[in-house]
């Protein structure tokens, strides 16, 4: 997210470093020279907003300065609203409501304290029930009572709008993703590659056109990454 990969045109034309969350952390550091922190996860936002900041800088010599201003004031509205309407996705929630902030937050947070799986906990949401019993996942987290607080809370949020159970879980799996390009599954790629056997970067190019879909005979591609591909440090390079 630094500015040398951040388009006017709202494509990148740097896809490198890259990295992938598995348990969720808000301050992931993607690049491994990132000492403090600049590009973080949680600081996307506040970069974009220095991105524009400069870019506006840029422009001064041709566009007023009132209109820059008012340009740049719009961000934090403007990027909120998205960021709402993509929680709420996530969750599976068709109306606007005052909570669902908070409750998408709630949800975070729990990932956060619980070491939990960023692509797999969201994935799961999708088999809870608006009623009933206790879902597979509460199992991914350690304080169980704190998640069952929350799915008591995200259980009424769908009664309110009266989610229909099945339709729901069509919509968040289609924009909730079963596979990822995790870190550790482009390394061993790499790694296979450098020996001259480049099956897998053809297998993961075939996965990963259907990131949203069941595919049974590649369930091991969604499981969580081993030990030693935990926190791999990815740089410009990878």
């Amino acid at each position: 997210m630094n500015t040398d990969n951040f388009s006017i045109t709202g494509a990148t034309f740097d896809y490198g470093p890259f990295g992938f969350l598995d348990a969720y952390e808000p301050g992931y550091i993607c690049n491994h020279s990132d000492h403090n922190g600049r590009y973080a996860w949680n600081q996307q936002p506040s970069v974009g907003l220095w991105n524009l900041n400069a870019l506006a800088h840029g422009l001064s010599g041709l566009i007023e300065h009132d209109a820059l201003v008012a340009s740049l004031q719009s961000y934090e509205h403007t990027l909120l609203a998205h960021y709402g309407a993509g929680l709420r996705a996530k969750l599976g929630l068709l109306e606007e409501r005052p909570e669902d902030r908070d409750l998408g937050i709630g949800f975070l947070d729990l990932l956060m304290k619980n070491g939990a799986d960023y692509t797999r906990s969201f994935r799961a949401l999708a088999t809870i029930k608006t009623t009933g019993e206790r879902p597979a996942l509460r199992d991914d987290f350690v304080d169980r009572e704190a998640f069952d607080a929350w799915l008591l809370r995200y259980q009424a949020r769908l009664q309110a709008e009266n989610s229909d159970d099945a339709a729901r879980r069509i919509r968040m799996n289609a924009v909730n993703p079963k596979y990822i390009l995790r870190n550790y599954l482009a390394q061993i790629a790499i790694d296979k590659a450098d020996n001259g056997d480049y099956s897998e970067i053809d297998k993961l190019y075939r996965l990963l056109q259907r990131p949203f879909d069941e595919q049974p005979e590649n369930e091991n591609y969604a499981s969580l990454p081993p030990d030693w591909g935990r926190h791999m440090e990815i740089s410009c390079s990878s």
